[in-house]
């Protein structure tokens, strides 16, 4: 990478004119947090800043949020006017959620300068740097490349094999509850509890205050939820957005994620042939 894959607010608005950046708003959030990320942008967003919307850019033929064919995903990068040689920093409303989403999405298609504003809106507003409302003009449309890096995208399959055998660790992002059962999944036709031999890291014991939690607090919130960084590790979530936040911790630390398991718990809780474990956490092996 050319550049670390967190950046500052400072950072950012140093660097803001340069041509060679693009800032991506790639806010999403569940449907039960009741915000409105097309609203939001309208009213305020960093200058200059262009509209990435997941579910637009995602293919959800089948299911939430999964990757588009790579022709697919540089026709519409082009449209957006971003192309290939840029620097891509992508920010969110909510501080660090479904930024990294964004970026994995990038890094996943071959982009190597993309990076995410620790923070996001709010540390930018909170620095006293500028916003603006509206529609911000388009760049021109530049030529996009996409390479689908295969072996970052794991499937159901993939993760089977990596819990039955061990040769990876399969880390799930959802909250405690979710994972242990004890709360219904929001999707119609999804079982409640886990992947039998999964480990849980709920993504927010990786924050704080919206920001990524420096890397000492990151070793050890990796121990304490019995995740050891240097095996390879396949992330998992509900629907492939939280599981990004575990992917970029680990790239923070320097020790990449294996794979992100693009389906998550919507798919293979829907797979009533898929085992369905709940109650706490499985020791690792």
């Amino acid at each position: 990478m050319a550049h670390p894959p967190l950046v500052s607010a400072e950072w950012l608005h140093r660097r803001l004119a340069a041509p060679d950046i693009v800032v991506l708003d790639g806010s999403w959030y569940l449907p039960t947090a009741g915000r409105d990320p097309e609203a939001e942008y309208r009213d305020a967003h960093i200058p200059g800043a262009i509209r990435f919307d997941i579910d637009a850019m995602s293919d959800a033929a089948s299911l939430p949020h999964m990757m588009p064919r790579p022709e697919v995903f540089a026709s519409r990068m082009r449209a957006l006017g971003v192309g290939d040689g840029m620097q891509i920093v992508v920010y969110d409303g909510h501080g660090l959620f479904s930024a990294p989403r964004v970026w994995w999405m990038l890094r996943t298609f071959g982009v190597g300068d993309a990076c995410v504003l620790d923070g996001g809106l709010p540390a930018w507003i909170a620095a006293g740097h500028p916003t603006e409302e509206g529609k911000p003009r388009l760049r021109d449309r530049r030529h996009f490349s996409a390479r689908l890096d295969h072996g970052a995208v794991a499937d159901a399959d993939d993760v089977a094999r990596a819990l039955e055998t061990g040769t990876a660790q399969v880390v799930d992002a959802r909250s405690g509850p979710r994972f242990r059962g004890e709360e219904l999944e929001p999707r119609p036709g999804v079982r409640p509890g886990h992947m039998p031999g999964a480990l849980n890291l709920p993504y927010a014991a990786l924050l704080s205050d919206g920001h990524l939690k420096p890397p000492d607090a990151l070793r050890t919130v990796f121990a304490e939820n019995g995740v050891d960084p240097d095996r390879p590790i396949v992330t998992t979530c509900g629907s492939g957005v939280t599981a990004a936040i575990v992917a970029l911790a680990l790239e923070t630390l320097g020790r990449p994620a294996r794979a992100l398991y693009d389906g998550s718990w919507s798919e293979w809780g829907a797979d009533v042939a898929r085992p369905v474990a709940t109650g706490p956490v499985r020791a690792a092996r």
